[in-house]
Formats: C-alpha cells, structure tokens, sequence
C-alpha cells in the first residue's frame, strides 16, 4: 500500500488516528452501504473502533507514564486534525483534552492557527500564544497535529520551561535517540518508551514494560 502513489507511506503512519470532515464520514457510509447490501463490513467496523481507541489510549499511556493525571498541567502542541488547516472537525485535541480533564489534568494549548476556532470548543483548555509559554511548568506536553513550527522548536528552551520533561509523541516527529540525549522522558507512539528516568509508582513500572 505504501508504493501506491495516491496513498503513499506519508499516510501510514502510527499515531493518534485520522479526523477531520470527509474520512471518518467515508468510512461510516461505507459501512452502511455494505450492511444495507446484507455484506459483512468486519474490516471497516474495526478501522473505526481502532481509530477511536486512539484517543483515549494515548491519555491512558501518558497517565501510566506520569503515575496520574490528577493535577498534571498537560500541554497540547496542536489542536487542527492535521497541519496546515484551522479545521477542527473530529479533530484529535478534542477528544485527548476532554479526557484529560475528565481525569484531573489542567490542559493548555497550542496551535499556530486553529486556537481561534477551538477555544468555543475547549472552553477549560487554557489557550497560550506560543509553544514555550505554553510548556512553562508543564509536567508534560503531547504533541497532536504535526505542524513543521514543532519539528524546529528550540528543544533546550522547552525542556527548561517544563516542570518535567516528559514528551508523549502522538505524531512522531522527533528521533526517540536525541530527545533522551537531551534529556527528555519520551514516548513515541509505536516506538516504546524508556522510563528509567522517572520516579514511577510499581504498577506504572511494570506497565512500561509492555510499551
């Protein structure tokens, strides 16, 4: 599938799922023809349940990374389903920040264009102008659309301003090799996670093992 021009492996990537306006709505009509036609859609049933398990699964990892999320300030690089939009239809951030919330986090965001149309959305998520004030005390950020502004942060600003230095990767758009040569506690999605640096309690411990 990746040598097929009109998908390519740009779009096969492990991270946080797909969103937006006209994928997940394809699927689901997908779906309901095939029933309709008495065909048995397994294949697209499942791509949307994993897809949606996503979400909730990436808090869960950052809550067994952190010990708990319970008065964790958790920050959000991005908000639009994908770079280069201010869409925010089915967008990632939303469903990630709710839970978040639901578990005792303070969230804080940034995005470099979707803030305006996702602050109505978002309203207990703290919306800060640029990404190193938004890290300031953070005890840790996620990164959620893969805008290019993130892959060129100054990584040594940001690890100072953060209360721990800890980067979940729901994109993986940094090399795991030199974000822990620089000190950080990083977790790629579907690249393990090396949690020898934190004071985590036993049951995250034993956790990390899976990763």
């Amino acid at each position: 599938m990746g040598y097929d021009k009109r998908i390519g492996p740009a779009f096969l990537d492990a991270g946080l799922g797909y969103g937006g306006s006209c994928f997940p709505k394809d699927v689901k009509a997908l779906s309901y023809m095939a029933a309709e036609k008495g065909r048995h859609p397994q294949l697209l049933n499942a791509v949307m349940e994993i897809n949606d398990d996503r979400r909730p699964m990436a808090v869960n990892h950052l809550g067994e990374i952190l010990g708990t999320l319970s008065g964790k300030v958790v920050g959000l690089l991005g908000l639009s389903f994908k770079p280069n939009t201010d869409d925010m239809r089915d967008a990632p951030a939303i469903t990630i920040s709710d839970a978040l919330l639901a578990q005792g986090a303070r969230v804080r965001a940034y995005d470099p264009v979707a803030m305006d149309i996702a602050k109505p959305l978002l309203p207990s998520v703290e919306m800060c102008p640029d990404p190193y004030t938004m890290a300031k005390n953070c005890d840790a950020l996620m990164v959620v659309t893969d805008w290019n502004e993130f892959k060129q942060l100054d990584l040594e600003q940001l690890r100072a301003a953060m209360a721990q230095p800890v980067i979940f990767d729901g994109r993986n758009i940094y090399e795991p090799a030199v974000m822990r040569r620089m000190g950080f506690i990083y977790y790629g999605v579907g690249r393990g996670f090396d949690g020898s640096k934190l004071n985590l309690e036993p049951r995250s411990r034993e956790v990390q093992q899976a990763f």
